[in-house]
């Protein structure tokens, strides 16, 4: 720990969010796993499992942002020896 990141451990990752792209599972990420995933994060750095009813638009707002965000990066990358994307 150290004091120039509030006393957090660097380094250490969420462990209950998925890669989301070969080989790490067999196919390239659905919609759907790519919105869970962004779920999954913004409740990791927000700290609530579900927003109040006076957050819940800035909620979802980032959830949807995160989740563009994933998918133009699953997009983007390109993984060799992986299963090729399909088009479309």
């Amino acid at each position: 720990m150290d004091a120039a990141s509030g006393g957090r451990r660097a380094g250490v990752m969420c462990r209950n969010i998925k890669t989301l792209r070969p080989p790490a599972q067999p196919e390239w990420a659905t919609g759907e796993e790519i919105h869970e995933a962004a779920l999954q994060y913004v409740r990791k750095v927000s700290g609530f499992r579900a927003p109040a009813a006076h957050d819940r638009e800035v909620f979802e707002r980032a959830v949807a942002e995160v989740a563009r965000a994933t998918a133009e990066l699953m997009a983007g990358l390109e993984v060799k020896g992986g299963p090729a994307r399909e088009e479309g």
